[in-house]
């Protein structure tokens, strides 16, 4: 028989937050929640602008997501120039990444530590090598319809993991530099559903980076992930150099006679 003393363990604190809001501000705030995921790292104005709020509602709900754990500040340097004050971002944190969706994760990396406790890391790797192997085939018909183009490949790319859940996208980088150099392109994944998984066992971001890199048919490096604390996944793709025009080298010919010639 309980005691009428008995205490409840209360609601999560999430929940404890939203719980008294009206329906139609529950959903502005999920769809500012879901922007700074595809945009992130986006500041307030750019967010007020994507989603047509005044800077004043967007703060509002980007302090009440801030409380809630859900969102943070990362301070951006100015890509341009480098010089000023860093800009203030958001991005999604570890547990607005975990609300949107990791169901059973706790279990797969059970499992998992116990497969590599039984037949060895040997197994792991085999196991998230053949997980890869699987997205590749299905991602291939995609991407080697965009043609030779690597940076069109990286699109088809990006759309394909959006598809899956991984909140792709794509930024070209060096194409405003005025002298010719190595021009690459970001690929970005704004969401992790396998990230709690990835941070246990790292050579599920291994296998995706190098099926990745067959899929492109380059090399491709890896600049930050999400299971290693980034705010995001970024995959560096070289796609070639720019074609600014350079000037020429100005050559003098100089004529030596048999008289002038060093004895």
């Amino acid at each position: 028989m309980y005691s009428s003393q008995q205490t409840v363990p209360g609601p999560d604190p999430v929940v404890r937050a939203t719980a008294g809001l009206p329906e139609n501000e529950e959903r502005t705030r999920d769809r500012v929640l879901h922007a700074v995921l595809e945009e992130g790292p986006v500041s307030a104005a750019e967010l007020g602008e994507l989603l047509g709020f005044t800077p004043a509602a967007v703060r509002r709900h980007l302090d009440a997501l801030s409380r809630q754990g859900l969102v943070e500040v990362k301070l951006v340097a100015n890509q341009s120039t480098g010089a000023g004050r860093p800009a203030r971002r958001y991005v999604l944190s570890h547990r607005g990444q975990a609300k949107l969706g990791n169901d059973y994760l706790d279990i797969a990396t059970e499992a998992l530590a116990e497969l590599g406790r039984a037949a060895g890391p040997e197994a792991v790797d085999a196991f998230a090598a053949r997980r890869f192997e699987a997205m590749e085939r299905r991602y291939r018909p995609a991407v080697e319809a965009a043609g030779e183009s690597l940076a069109a490949r990286a699109d088809a790319l990006s759309a394909a993991l959006s598809a899956d859940g991984f909140v792709g996208s794509t930024r070209s980088v060096g194409t405003n530099l005025p002298r010719a150099t190595m021009l690459s392109v970001q690929l970005c994944q704004g969401h992790c559903p396998i990230q709690d998984l990835a941070r246990e066992f790292p050579v599920f971001c291994e296998k995706e980076t190098q099926a990745f890199s067959r899929l492109l048919g380059v090399d491709v490096r890896r600049l930050s992930t999400l299971a290693g604390g980034g705010h995001v996944c970024t995959t560096h793709i070289p796609v070639g150099r720019n074609h600014a025009p350079q000037r020429a080298e100005k050559r003098t010919r100089v004529k030596i006679t048999k008289q002038e010639r060093p004895r």
